[in-house]
């Protein structure tokens, strides 16, 4: 099985300082569900992983985020692209728990879900929290530019072997010519 972890906000689509708080909000960014489309018919499982603490601060609740995810979901099958899954963790900064990026926990439970190593899964953020996760659960790390990857390029401390590119099309034309990620092995 071939798999790929991706962030969601600034990722696949455009994010907001004030939080992506209605399906309204959510727009994708130029490129990305057509980037997921080809990774799907290269034989990837797409995955999702995102933070999503405006659950905690009460900007908005299990079922707008669902309805948020219904959108993103359904942009995606338009043109084809599938997502495999969707796991975010819904806390707050202040909680310490262990499913936030940058800790692992949101990659520990991918990795037991699907019965994999993360060992060499490619997975892309436009934030160092993002990177962070991946790479302490064996990711290979790719930094996107969108969202708040400039930012995050800019200020330095990536991971070591981050590959960075300017959105998420880039980096799947990248994956794929190369065909860097092999198939993953089971636990």
């Amino acid at each position: 099985m071939k798999m790929i972890i991706l962030d969601r906000d600034g990722v696949i689509n455009q994010d907001s300082p004030a939080f992506i708080k209605s399906p309204a909000e959510w727009t994708p960014i130029p490129g990305s569900l057509e980037a997921i489309a080809r990774l799907n018919q290269a034989g990837y499982r797409v995955v999702v992983a995102s933070n999503q603490s405006g659950i905690a601060r009460e900007l908005f609740d299990m079922g707008i985020l669902n309805a948020i995810h219904q959108k993103m979901h359904g942009a995606a099958q338009q043109v084809g692209a599938n997502i495999d899954a969707i796991f975010f963790c819904p806390h707050a900064a202040i909680d310490s728990c262990d499913c936030r990026k940058p800790k692992a926990g949101m990659f520990e439970e991918i990795s037991k879900r699907y019965k994999i190593s993360l060992k060499g899964v490619p997975t892309v953020g436009d934030s160092l929290r993002d990177l962070q996760a991946g790479f302490v659960s064996g990711c290979v790390p790719y930094l996107v530019l969108t969202g708040k990857g400039a930012k995050t390029h800019s200020t330095g401390g990536l991971p070591p072997g981050t590959q960075v590119f300017a959105d998420l099309a880039e980096m799947v034309n990248s994956l794929l010519k190369t065909g860097a990620a092999a198939a993953h092995v089971p636990v």
